[in-house]
């Protein structure tokens, strides 16, 4: 598993956590995979009765697609990135636990999407959407 989605399960509680404090969390490629990897595997676990997805540190539990990646690009990769960005949501949305993202900073693009894709937002006062 990736460093860049961390993953730990506590009194039935899976955390999931978007691992890329220094990008603001920002939602590279690997970043996408590893988090479908981390929904699907929680949500298959019958130790898990809820999943609490977030991001590292105080500043953003998701900045949205990290651009600078998206940068070197062609129209393939970028629509592949989107269907990624997808195939997460979904796996959240249809997970049969409970999902609950715990925002804690920005929640934007991509990782608003990613919020909203959750049964329940809890928001820190520092959150913002957009």
């Amino acid at each position: 598993m990736s460093d860049l989605v961390l993953s730990r399960i506590e009194d039935g509680l899976a955390w999931i956590e978007i691992h890329r404090p220094d990008k603001l969390n920002a939602l590279n490629g690997e970043t996408l995979a590893a988090l479908h990897e981390a929904v699907e595997r929680c949500s298959d676990d019958p130790a898990v009765r809820a999943i609490l997805l977030t991001g590292a540190g105080d500043r953003a539990f998701a900045a949205g697609a990290d651009i600078a990646e998206m940068s070197d690009e062609d129209v393939d990769g970028i629509r592949a990135r989107m269907e990624a960005g997808k195939a997460v949501a979904r796996a959240l949305e249809s997970s049969p636990k409970p999902v609950v993202a715990v925002v804690n900073g920005y929640a934007l693009g991509g990782g608003c999407e990613l919020a909203l894709a959750c049964d329940l937002i809890l928001a820190s006062e520092k959150a913002q959407f957009g």
